[in-house]
């Protein structure tokens, strides 16, 4: 075995830096052409790069990379180091981060075109590529946390990329904030590992790992927890708010506020992805707390199902797609909740591409549509956009799981597994995650049948000028030019990300999913190991398959693919009628269960009440009172002087006659008593 290479290590994490540093600073020297060059070339070697690495460690006989690259500070005992940690499971991230990446820079081109801020944007999104790669490629909790802060930081930035509007800013501070809630849970989380294991070397602490089963945390005087069961939720915590699990999920469907672009990179590649590789690549700490893993087993069955409904009543193209990775982040999650970590990666690659694809697809249409979004204003578009209509289609069915295609193998299998296991919650998870595969069908297929199908429910009035601000307020549906096909800097990646959304399932799950591919990358306990024990019923991908046409999660997809047809091909006018009479239904998935009210009015507006209550009665009564009534009181007092100083000198002769009296009859009493 031969060690990889520090050196293209190295070179993976800085190229996308570089391109983002010469694209931010020196955008107006080298101008637009240079900008997504220099982004494209630098995410582009770390792409390539991020391949060998790959194949070196699959094919190429080549030992997992575990060093130090300099002491980032040091503090007594205790130094934080730059390091990385390199596997099957962080080189698969780092393949799937580049390459999602690299499709992305490359249709900014066309998307971006008409932009101002088209340099601004390939820098921040090279540098939403260097922070995620150091992230996944850490080998150390301060190291991890560095890169988790910083996809914060990116997404932020691209959030409110059109920082003129309102609603950006907005969506934007939104995201902000509620990572801020998870964040200080994962703060505490660290600094519970730190407290416990004695270190923040990822090796170190879970080579100590068992030792947390005998300790405990004194919460009051009487009550004592866990220490995995501490240190586990509060990681959790802090991936509940990268990763947008119930309750911290209201950020992710705002964040639509963005370009496309980075729409598409949020949602399969970075960011949200960050919490489920974190859980992953704790699983010897998870695997010691199973009030843990059920707690992360109900909220992300429950995000599955529940925010899954929500995308059924959405009218805006993106927010649909939104809503869609916020179920299958719950997918993710209630498979680390049962110790299927590699079927939750899993799932985490196959979605990165089907929704990359979806998210960009989305994209396509939305320039055709002259940056329309509402797809009651669509319809009719499959002729017309025949390159993006197949690919959007390939990737709807593998988000919907119909067999053969990529996301069937990770998401049936979640299905599976969860209704294979024996841990708490488990019969509540199951019922959730396979209603919501007819949930997502529903969904789906109802983006593409109102984007695709139909007659055209938009209007053409032919313009003589030139339009080119893709801002400018229009009236809905009415188009100045016919829509049309997408250049080819658009439709090529769509090409690039529709072969692994059809394919790559077939190809790996039997080895991803069922072997041992991901080696000791993942620590599952036998006991806990429910992937294993469907592996004796694996007998290759093809019959995998064939079986999956009679499972109960493609009878469900059939079931949604004939009511969203028959609803809105030949029946349109039942949409209506539907809405009428389910009219309190669908006013509790339209308003998204109230919690961004319930935020508003408890958390927002509370806190300003709460504020202003403080300051009443604390500020302005009791540290006022105070120092305004001292100085008040100084001031009476001073004024009362003031008048014995009149200027008089027989006025001060009396006084010293007086005093030499007043002294001499004290002496005399006391001298007497």
């Amino acid at each position: 075995m031969h060690q990889l290479s520090t050196s293209i290590l190295l070179i993976i994490v800085l190229a996308p830096l570089a391109g983002a540093v010469l694209a931010g600073f020196f955008g107006r020297q080298i101008g637009r052409a240079g900008a997504h060059t220099v982004t494209i070339l630098g995410v582009g070697i770390a792409c390539a790069l991020s391949f060998v690495v790959l194949y070196q460690l699959v094919w190429g006989g080549a030992a997992n990379y575990n060093q130090d690259i300099y002491t980032w500070f040091q503090i007594g005992k205790f130094h934080a180091s730059i390091g990385f940690m390199i596997d099957r499971l962080s080189a698969m991230m780092m393949v799937v981060v580049t390459f999602v990446s690299l499709m992305v820079h490359i249709y900014t081109i066309g998307y971006m075109a008409d932009d101002d801020g088209y340099t601004r944007f390939f820098s921040y999104i090279a540098l939403f590529t260097f922070s995620m790669l150091m992230l996944v490629m850490s080998n150390n909790f301060m190291q991890l946390f560095f890169g988790w802060e910083a996809v914060g930081l990116v997404s932020y930035l691209l959030i409110g990329f059109y920082y003129k509007r309102p609603s950006a800013i907005a969506a934007n501070l939104k995201a902000f904030l509620v990572n801020r809630v998870g964040d200080f849970g994962f703060v505490l989380g660290i600094g519970a590992v730190l407290y416990f294991l004695g270190t923040l070397d990822y090796q170190a602490a879970f080579d100590h790992a068992p030792s947390l089963v005998e300790q405990t945390l004194q919460i009051t005087q009487h009550t004592h927890w866990s220490a995995a069961t501490v240190i586990a939720v509060l990681l959790f915590i802090g991936a509940m708010g990268k990763s947008a699990q119930v309750p911290l999920h209201v950020w992710l469907p705002d964040s639509m506020e963005g370009p496309t672009p980075i729409s598409a990179l949020i949602h399969a590649a970075t960011m949200v992805t960050a919490g489920i590789y974190m859980v992953a690549r704790m699983s010897p700490i998870y695997e010691l707390s199973t009030t843990a893993l059920s707690l992360v087993l109900v909220i992300g069955a429950t995000g599955a199902f529940f925010t899954g409904l929500i995308g059924i009543v959405q009218n805006d193209i993106k927010r649909v797609i939104a809503y869609s990775t916020l179920s299958q982040l719950g997918y993710m999650t209630a498979a680390l909740g049962i110790s299927a970590y590699a079927g939750a990666v899993y799932h985490l690659m196959t979605h990165a591409f089907f929704k990359a694809l979806l998210f960009l697809g989305a994209g396509s249409v939305i320039i055709a549509m002259h940056h329309e979004q509402d797809m009651r204003y669509m319809g009719g578009l499959r002729k017309r956009m025949p390159i993006t209509y197949l690919t959007m289609w390939i990737g709807s069915l593998a988000l919907c799981g119909v067999p053969f295609f990529s996301g069937f193998y990770s998401k049936d299998a979640i299905i599976e597994a969860v209704g294979e296991t024996h841990r708490w919650g488990a019969t509540y998870a199951y019922y959730c995650v396979l209603f919501g595969a007819l949930v997502t069908a529903l969904y789906t297929f109802r983006l593409m049948h109102l984007t695709f199908h139909g007659k055209p429910r938009y209007k053409v009035v032919e313009s003589h000028g030139h339009d080119h601000d893709v801002h400018v307020h229009h009236e809905p549906g009415v188009l100045s030019h016919p829509p049309k096909e997408s250049p080819w800097v658009v439709t090529v990646p769509l090409i690039l990300l529709a072969i692994p959304s059809l394919l790559i399932g077939y190809f790996t799950a039997g080895p991803m999913l069922y072997g041992t591919w991901f080696g000791k990358a993942i620590h599952v306990q036998e006991a806990h190991d429910v992937l294993a024990e469907m592996a004796t019923h694996f007998h290759g991908a093809f019959r995998l398959g064939l079986e999956g046409f009679t499972g109960w999660p493609f009878v469900l997809v059939v079931l949604g693919f004939a009511i969203t047809t028959y609803v809105y091909i030949f029946n349109p006018p039942m949409a209506g009628r539907i809405q009428r009479m389910l009219k309190p239904v669908y006013v509790v998935l339209d308003r998204k269960f109230w919690f961004d009210e319930v935020y508003q009015a408890v958390f927002a507006r509370g806190g300003v009440k709460l504020g202003r209550m403080l300051w009443k009665a604390g500020d302005h009564t009791v540290i006022d009172g105070a120092i305004d009534g001292s100085a008040s009181l100084v001031q009476r007092i001073a004024s009362g002087m003031r008048r014995l100083q009149s200027g008089y000198l027989y006025h001060y002769a009396f006084a010293m006659i007086l005093g030499l009296i007043l002294l001499l009859g004290g002496f005399w009493w006391f001298g007497h008593v």
